[in-house]
């Protein structure tokens, strides 16, 4: 037994001198700048659960069992390194930068994928390349990062919304409005009560990345909603290693970027009495564009903090966005805060992952077009003040700006919370379930309202529009995933199940005569004299889905990918309830072909093909059933009481406002694409270059019927063999030079060509743009025609003016008169080409970065023009421009007609954003101890603009839309675009 125990302490002994316990420290640098790397991983090779961290400094230690052994350093951006070791040694490691974008994650539907296994055409723009400065929301962040979205601002009102164009325009009822995904929840927007951007309630400095889902292969996984496109918006995540904290504070000055040159007092004097028109002299000299606007002052505070450990990651938030606006009582208020926390158990097996943004939105909005209108047409030689107050006494009796300023006003308050809760198993090394719920709550009160003025008789009984929408959206999904490999093959396996239902209530009260008592309408209903209207509304829908898809690859050479996706939306008829859309995708990695491996020159290449087919839901509720009401008017009634003898007595008769139409079917994008990812010169070059063909039909609109005996003015329908075509060709670069030097720069830039058709229309023209005011409502400015674009503009050729002093037209047929048959196809608003570019410099810890886009190839109605800038208003004294003198022997009561005369080049270049900014080194200023970066930066936006557009912006669209068929190209009195100097600071801890 003796011998039994020697042998045992004996063998001990041995291990104890093979294993001995030790440890590896270091520090973890960049091979570039040397800057330490926090939160690489540093395990054992062999035993990845081991794993520790770099601290902020760059530092770990690690503790060891062997005497001799190797490390890996991994860390997302750089190459993983494998360095040996010996016990209680100390190690200074340099990591590679990992230049190439190949094992990039990109966010798909209902998963990610690295950016080499990817089959369809996805653009992705990762926090750091956003556009900076004063940004109220997504479209503001992504505006010319990739190409073939057109993002257009709206109007250039804080947090306005944008026309977000994907691959051109594909349908005329639904508009362009992409499908918005944020962590996994598919936003509806649709009904919120929000007057502006309905996405202003995500915190833009709390987004991580977005992904935009272009061609069908991507986006078919959504099905129904994603016929024009999807945008993937992924917040902000929490990583292993030590709390981070981040504070963020800017300060912008927005000021008038353009002015219109309308007449000074001067010029408006001689040209008035040029033409002989009613001179009215105030005897001042005002520029109304500078004392209606401001220099509005934007201040953004946002505090972040962020860490974790192998079991459990945070990140959470909480932001306070002040935007003012160049007009009084334009301003954009938020108050967010964010949680997202992840948390892993029963080894590794369970993860759960919960996402929460909880939204306090106040905007306020002036009377825009009334206040564009005044600064524009305002008589010049009006004082603005008389005695300190403002001047009650203007030309042709209108009202002072500053006092309809005073007692108008728009204010929104919503509150929204969206929030998901998704846990997932793994029941065996590959298969995940995964259980997805949230919630999307909106509750919104607007009140649109005018205080007394018993000085203007339009004004003295006040009046408040109250709006109250609530908006509620449950999402369940359920999915199962399956990873394997077999050999070189590779499979992942997605089959799932998504139920949404969406409850949006509205009600709307209208009221009118308030005592005036200096106390706001919304806040006396007591004293109301009358309600003048009211109306309620409630509607439900719901989607039911069924979806997998297969990615397939091959020796990392061979790809594929292939969608089915089965919806059932309460929107439809009971004949159409479902809808199907699949699709197919193929991708070559030439690269990893024996031929290319060991090339020095090509260090990625890889070759896309996809086709399929998504859907479009975005039509009002109901219209499948029939509709009534009640009337005693016409033939709706009959006199069945033989003693009445007027309307008033007879009976009231049930009639149709909407016929049912159970055979009602989705909209159908189908689209078809090819294209190509390279990358060349170590990484130095890269791009892609795609071709893509898409085709909507099946074109859901409200006609009137062809037979004029219907009990229905009007019905909804799919368009029999109409189409709607867009093919175009899309490009982008980027080039970096070596970052190893002190001075270093990249360039880059896309571009895409779209050509917009129309097909085998049944009507001649549906109208998508009219005029409004001034006699003109309802006239055509624009709409889609067969074998040309929508948004085409349809008008008459302006051709001078003829010796009686009216406007000539061309006549086009020609049969002798002029008629509406002269209209003709003038251009379209939607552009040949869209372009973006970039420029960056750094040297040092300087560093700058410039971003340009612009438009060619559209036409904008100038619809300001069109009302204001004219021979008569001149000879009443309104200002004008010298639109009003440009033909001499104009009479002063020749009509506006809408023509050619009113029409303009839309093309631009803008420098969109523009940021300086240096990165301060905390050792070198004595703050090594308390803070891990402090960077110092000044951002300019719109900073100039080159146009030949006379408006005020040729980013513009008014949305003068004819039953809600959706408007391009048109300004009619415009919020105009503000330039932002803005500085920012941003502190790391």
């Amino acid at each position: 037994m003796k011998k039994i125990y020697a042998l045992l302490i004996l063998a001990l002994g041995c291990m104890s001198y093979s294993y001995a316990q030790g440890s590896v420290s270091g520090i973890v640098v960049s091979d570039l700048e040397k800057n330490p790397v926090p939160g690489v991983s540093v395990y054992i090779k062999g035993e990845p659960k081991g794993a520790v961290s770099t601290d902020f400094d760059g530092n770990f230690k690690i503790k060891v069992q062997q005497n001799e052994g190797i490390l890996v350093f991994s860390y997302v951006g750089f190459k993983t390194k494998e360095v040996a070791y010996s016990a209680n040694q100390k190690l200074n490691v340099a990591l590679t930068e990992e230049v190439s974008t190949l094992n990039e994650v990109v966010v798909v539907g209902y998963g990610s994928q690295k950016r080499s296994d990817v089959t369809g055409a996805i653009g992705s723009v990762k926090s750091e390349n956003f556009n900076k400065g004063v940004v109220a929301n997504t479209g503001q962040l992504i505006q010319g990062k990739v190409a073939g979205v057109n993002v257009t601002g709206a109007s250039g009102e804080p947090g306005a919304s944008q026309d977000i164009i994907i691959r051109g325009v594909g349908s005329l009822r639904s508009g362009t409005t992409p499908l918005y995904v944020v962590d996994g929840f598919a936003l509806d927007n649709t009904g919120n009560g929000v007057a502006s951007n309905p996405l202003n309630f995500i915190n833009p400095q709390d987004i991580e990345s977005i992904d935009i889902l272009k061609d069908a292969s991507a986006s078919a996984i959504y099905g129904s909603r994603a016929a024009n496109g999807v945008i993937v918006i992924t917040t902000k995540k929490g990583s292993k290693g030590r709390t981070q904290i981040n504070l963020n504070m800017t300060t912008g000055f927005s000021t008038l970027a353009n002015k219109v040159d309308v007449f000074g007092a001067d010029e408006f004097r001689r040209q008035v009495t040029a033409i002989n028109g009613n001179l009215i002299d105030g005897g001042a000299n005002t520029d109304w564009q500078d004392e209606l606007t401001r220099t509005g002052i934007s201040q953004n505070l946002n505090l972040s903090m962020s860490g974790g450990t192998e079991k459990s990651t945070y990140a959470a938030s909480i932001g306070i966005d002040d935007q003012e606006g160049i007009f009084e009582k334009s301003d954009l208020k938020r108050y967010s805060g964010r949680l997202n926390l992840t948390q892993k158990a029963f080894n590794d097996k369970f993860n759960i992952a919960f996402n929460m943004t909880a939204t306090k939105l106040e905007n306020s909005r002036p009377d825009i077009r009334n206040i564009v209108g005044s600064m524009l047409t305002m008589n010049p030689t009006d004082a603005v003040y008389v005695n300190g107050e403002p001047n009650v006494n203007l030309s042709n009796n209108v009202l002072n700006p500053l006092i309809n300023q005073r007692i108008y006003s728009d204010e929104t308050n919503n509150n929204r919370i969206l929030a998901n809760i998704a846990p997932s198993y793994e029941f065996i090394k590959g298969l995940t379930y995964k259980f997805n719920l949230g919630v999307d709550y909106s509750m919104t009160e607007r009140d649109i309202q005018q205080i007394p003025y018993a000085l203007y008789a339009d004004k003295n009984a006040g009046t408040l529009n109250n709006i109250i929408t609530s908006n509620n959206n449950v999402l369940y999904e359920n999915t199962l995933t399956y990873n394997f490999n077999v050999n070189a093959h590779s499979f992942t396996v997605l089959a799932g199940q998504s139920y949404q239902k969406i409850q949006v209530n509205q009600k709307n009260y209208n009221f009118e005569g308030f005592a005036d008592n200096g106390i706001e309408p919304k806040n006396q209903l007591e004293t109301v004299v009358k309600s003048t209207g009211h109306s309620s509304s409630a509607v439900e829908n719901e989607l039911q889905s069924f979806f997998g898809r297969v990615n397939y690859g091959y020796d990392n050479k061979y790809l594929l990918t292939a969608t089915m996706r089965a919806d059932g939306s309460s929107k439809f008829g009971k004949n159409n309830r479902y809808g199907y859309f699949p699709s197919v995708a193929l991708g070559w990695n030439i690269t990893n072909e024996d031929f290319l491996k060991e090339s020095e020159v090509v260090n990625n290449l890889k070759l896309r093909a996809s086709w399929g087919q998504t859907g479009s839901q975005e039509i009002p509720s109901k219209i499948t059933k029939a509709s009534y009401t009640e009337s005693n008017t016409g033939n709706n009634t009959y006199p069945l009481d033989p003693s009445a003898t007027d309307l008033s007595g007879y009976p009231y008769g049930s009639i149709f406002t909407r016929l049912a139409n159970p055979d009602i079917q989705w909209e159908v994008s189908t689209q078809a694409n090819i294209g190509l990812d390279f990358s060349l010169f170590n990484n130095r070059l890269s791009g892609t270059i795609d071709y893509f063909n898409k085709v909507s039909d099946k074109i859901l609109l409200e006609v009137t019927p062809v037979d004029p005996i219907q009990p229905a003015t009007k019905y909804w329908t799919n368009i029999p063999d109409m189409e709607i075509r867009n093919s175009g060709i899309e490009l982008a670069l980027d080039y970096s030079s070596d970052k190893s030097k002190d001075f270093s720069y990249s360039i880059g830039g896309n571009i895409s060509f779209t050509e917009n058709k129309v097909q085998d229309s049944p009507y001649k023209i549906l109208t998508t743009g009219g005029a409004q005011g001034g006699g003109q409502s309802g006239a055509t400015i624009n709409g889609a025609l067969n074998g040309y674009s929508i948004g085409s503009f349809y008008m008459q050729r302006f051709n001078g003016i003829g010796p009686d002093g009216r406007s000539q037209y061309i006549d086009t047929n020609p049969d002798g008169e002029i008629k509406d048959d002269d209209r003709v196809v003038t251009g379209s608003a939607i552009p040949d080409y869209i372009y973006a570019f970039y420029l960056n410099f750094k040297y040092k810890n300087f560093d700058l970065g410039l971003n340009f886009n612009g438009v060619a190839g559209n036409k904008i109605y100038n619809h300001v023009a069109m009302t204001s800038f004219n021979k008569g208003q001149l000879a009443n004294s309104f200002n004008t421009t010298d639109r009003a003198s440009e033909f001499p022997n104009e009479a002063t009561t020749n009509s506006n007609t809408v023509s050619t005369r009113y029409l303009e080049d839309g093309s631009f270049l803008r420098l969109n954003n523009a940021t300086l900014g240096y990165n301060f080194s905390p050792k070198m200023i004595g703050l090594d101890n308390v803070l891990d970066n402090l960077r110092l930066s000044v951002t300019g936006q719109n900073l100039f603009l080159i146009t030949n557009y006379s408006g005020y912006d040729p980013e513009i669209n008014t949305g003068t839309s004819v039953g809600e068929i959706q408007s391009f190209g048109i300004d009619y009195f415009s919020y105009p675009r503000s330039r932002t100097i803005s500085i920012g600071l941003n502190v790391a801890f």
